[in-house]
């Protein structure tokens, strides 16, 4: 599942590639929003790169969103606090 509701937000499955030319949100692959990072997998960098992607894109801090699961990998479930389906879809497209 692409999205999902919870009490406090959303549940984003998200499939992230580093080291890509530039950073932008780059479709759906595998029932996650495909996302593609200039920065590399080290330190967190891409990590970091990720959540300020989808913190401007959806208007919402840094702070309200964070990485459940997959930190160290490419599959990943981001928690965003204060949202719904519909504005993360909206935001977020081609969801």
């Amino acid at each position: 599942m692409l999205c999902s509701e919870t009490p406090g937000g959303v549940i984003l499955s998200v499939r992230v590639i580093p080291r890509a030319k530039k950073t932008e949100i780059a479709g759906a692959r595998d029932d996650a929003l495909l996302v593609r990072v200039a920065a590399p997998p080290v330190e967190g960098a891409a990590n970091d790169a990720l959540v300020d992607l989808l913190a401007d894109r959806l208007g919402v801090p840094r702070s309200a969103i964070r990485i459940v699961s997959g930190e160290r990998g490419r599959h990943k479930r981001v928690a965003i606090a204060a949202v719904t389906v519909t504005l993360v879809r909206d935001k977020l497209s081609p969801l």
